[in-house]
């Protein structure tokens, strides 16, 4: 495959140009549908010119259908779209990225989407449906899925469909959360997930962080303990990471905290713990949920999924402790995190 790709870029190089802005197109078709000329001219930073040129002729070959809502995917461009995937992959170089990427972080298993997803939306639901494909893949029946918060969870939550075979799996969220924006909340996200899953879902009602009165109390209530104990107990762990100042100021931290991160020189965030650079832990967040020491169960499955170029740093540090099966993250992430790919 890597030879014939080879000498299809010697040979016709231009083709290959097509072919990837194509996909892109029918890519941004699929997770924005129905989409307009000018809202896809704008994910995918083309001109309106040169996009109505382009999906004028994916109508005609069958592979959308165009209408006043709007453009959607037919089940032939469907179709083409899942044949071309692990083609298009190749020919955009990710697999080479995933190597390199694999060397330098220490780690097994790693896919990575094309795009940015500081950018574009779509590059971030890309990375949901490549989490949801994987789940799909090697989530057993039965199960208890553990999410955490933010905007990459809730992306990997919208891409969520049906399990097919009936696994009746259970999703709870990784902590409380009240007081953050809904949708970003742990919580909100675990249901969506297990609604889209068509599972079961269990939440946790308690703020995050806490005092220390009030956890002392709340660690104390039967319910806590009984969501906590679930949470504990889970298979398969989905979790972002976090650029350390802004989910500081998220959760509403003390100026003095802040202050000290910023001293510390912390860079990343997950599960509620800050590190710097050299991925040493500078500040713990007090929360009732799932902690670092949780991560030590050889049967649990930990998926990362982290992407945009401004993570990368946060990416970088937490990979030097942290613990993780596979990392799913983006082109821009990826290229940042290694450098400059040219001078490789």
């Amino acid at each position: 495959m890597h030879e014939l790709i080879e000498m299809q870029k010697k040979l016709y190089p231009d083709l290959l140009e097509v072919m990837q802005e194509r996909y892109m197109l029918l890519q941004n078709i699929e997770l924005l549908q129905p989409i307009g000329r000018r809202a896809l001219a704008e994910n995918t930073h083309l001109t309106e010119r040169r996009v109505r040129g382009e999906v004028d002729l994916l109508s005609s070959q069958n592979l959308i259908n165009m209408s006043s809502i709007g453009m959607q995917l037919t089940k032939e461009g469907k179709l083409v779209i899942d044949q071309l995937a692990s083609s298009m992959h190749d020919i955009m170089g990710m697999d080479v990225l995933e190597k390199q990427l694999k060397e330098t972080l220490q780690l097994d298993n790693i896919m990575i989407v094309s795009g940015n997803s500081d950018e574009h939306d779509w590059v971030k639901q890309e990375m949901g449906k490549t989490c949801v494909s994987y789940l799909k893949k090697h989530l057993p029946s039965n199960q208890t899925v553990t999410v955490t918060g933010g905007t990459t969870m809730a992306a990997v939550a919208d891409m969520m469909t049906p399990f097919k075979d009936n696994r009746d799996c259970l999703f709870v969220p990784a902590r409380g959360g009240i007081g953050e924006k809904e949708e970003g909340q742990a919580n909100t996200i675990a249901a969506k997930m297990a609604r889209q899953a068509e599972g079961r879902y269990r939440l946790l009602y308690v703020p995050d962080p806490l005092s220390e009165t009030s956890y002392k109390t709340m660690i104390e209530e039967p319910a806590v303990i009984e969501v906590l104990k679930l949470i504990q107990g889970s298979s398969f762990i989905l979790h972002g990471i976090g650029d350390a100042i802004t989910m500081a100021q998220r959760r509403k931290t003390s100026s003095e905290i802040i202050r000290e991160l910023r001293e510390e020189k912390a860079v990343s965030e997950a599960f509620g713990y800050y590190f710097d650079a050299d991925g040493n832990i500078v500040h713990q967040v007090r929360t009732i949920g799932l902690h670092m020491d949780d991560l030590t169960e050889n049967s649990q499955t930990v998926v990362t999924v982290a992407g945009g170029k401004s993570k990368a740093q946060a990416i970088a540090s937490y990979f030097k402790q942290g613990k993780s099966d596979l990392l799913i993250t983006d082109e821009a992430a990826a290229e940042a995190i290694l450098g400059d790919r040219t001078s490789l």
